[in-house]
């Protein structure tokens, strides 16, 4: 059996069920998804002596998710640190191992690297990804640039696959440049989008307008890599904020990693998240990445976290969302392409309450990356049957024990084994 028609007894999110929903003892009741030609019919409050048709599958409680958003990921580096010698600690250190790994690309090595990557988020669940890709030169194209077009392409339809122009800050200092580079992201098609890597090391306010304003013309949206680190005079964020209001822009921005807010006075920082609460921006933390990256330094155990402030973010409606960053490179070793680890790490490291019923729509929000207005009570019904089932997990210990689960797409098994949901 590939299609079940209902899924019965199944432990939705809290987050996902409509207001009024009922209770036992303070938890949701299960659900009844009802499945037809690849979509959600139905979602009802289970009834225990409703009868089943044989099409049916019984959960018994097990939990279920949408498919997942990874919306931040490195597809051109991946799996390039077994290549490596050794990498000196911390961001800086990271990039200079990248650049030195750079004679060993070729579009074959790209295309088969980042393949890899795709495939172990297809198995896993993702149905969005994200990837930035690094921009060097202002006069020339990235190798790895039209592969993942290319990839983009070849995975229509079971991956959505966006790319990120990574371009470093400096190459948006001169305006007509800056709108040149923003043409050629134009150029590549809606699942390309604007970026650009703004830090304290290579920082200018008159560089990050010329990247807003010409993204703006292009109507391009925006995806940066912003104050990745623990800086507490970084400004990229609040900037970003200020000049989005300045030039009207309606866009969708995400800015990912903001490392430094958790190392500025909380007044300052808390002052930052107000005025991007105002903007269209999209947060988007790294736990994993910035663990390893910040606060390193040789034989010295790390003693600041490096995450971002992801409670006060969402405490001011600011959508947020947790992505895998980088895997197997010099970025991040011990990386995953399996988003629900990345929950798991900033469950720990930043104390999360209740994972299961509350964060885990920072895995399966993609449209907090849309320009339109996000959804204010988000649904099963009416979208397509793309879920996955957790086999062994709880709602009290996910996202532990979450290695066994059924993937489906449009109501059909692509990955895991439904035994345990099948009549007996």
């Amino acid at each position: 059996m590939s299609a079940p028609s209902i899924l019965s007894n199944v432990r939705l999110p809290r987050w996902l069920l409509p207001a009024g929903w009922p209770q036992r003892d303070g938890v949701p009741e299960l659900a009844r998804v009802a499945i037809e030609a690849g979509r959600v019919r139905s979602v009802e409050p289970a009834v225990a002596a409703a009868p089943l048709p044989p099409e049916a599958w019984d959960l018994a409680g097990a939990l279920a998710l949408p498919c997942f958003v990874d919306a931040h990921t490195h597809l051109d580096k991946a799996f390039t640190l077994p290549r490596m010698k050794q990498v000196q600690p911390g961001l800086l250190g990271a990039i200079d191992a990248m650049l030195a790994d750079r004679v060993h690309w070729t579009p074959a090595d790209v295309r088969e690297r980042a393949s890899r990557g795709l495939q172990w988020a297809w198995e896993c669940g993702t149905a969005h990804l994200r990837t930035h890709v690094d921009w060097w030169e202002p006069e020339s194209v990235p190798m790895a640039w039209p592969v993942m077009a290319e990839l983009a392409q070849e995975w229509a339809g079971r991956v959505r696959l966006e790319q990120v122009s990574l371009i470093k800050l400096p190459l948006f200092e001169d305006a007509a440049q800056a709108m040149r580079l923003a043409k050629q992201v134009k150029a590549t098609g809606p699942h390309a989008l604007l970026g650009g890597f703004v830090h304290s090391t290579n920082w200018s306010e008159n560089a990050l307008r010329n990247l807003l304003v010409s993204a703006q013309a292009c109507d391009l949206d925006i995806d940066l890599h912003v104050d990745e680190e623990l800086n507490a005079s970084a400004v990229g964020l609040q900037t970003t904020a200020r000049i989005l209001a300045e030039i009207g822009y309606e866009g969708r921005v995400v800015c990912g990693h903001i490392c430094a807010l958790a190392a500025q006075p909380e007044a300052q920082a808390l002052a930052t998240l107000d005025a991007v609460a105002r903007a269209p921006i999209t947060v988007v933390s790294l736990p994993a990445t910035n663990l390893l990256l910040q606060d390193a330094v040789t034989g010295r155990t790390p003693r600041l976290r490096g995450i971002t402030l992801v409670k006060e973010a969402r405490e001011r409606g600011i959508p947020l969302l947790f992505a895998s960053d980088n895997v197997q490179d010099p970025f991040c070793r011990v990386g995953s392409f399996d988003p629900v680890e990345a929950l798991g790490t900033a469950a720990l490291v930043a104390q999360l309450d209740e994972p299961f019923d509350d964060w885990s729509q920072a895995l399966c929000r993609n449209d907090w990356l849309r320009r339109e207005a996000p959804a204010a009570e988000p649904t099963l019904v009416g979208q397509g049957a793309d879920l996955v089932l957790f086999t062994q997990a709880d709602r009290h210990g996910w996202p532990s024990r979450t290695a066994g689960r059924v993937v489906l797409r449009e109501g059909r098994i692509t990955q895991g084994d439904p035994a345990p949901f099948l009549p007996r």
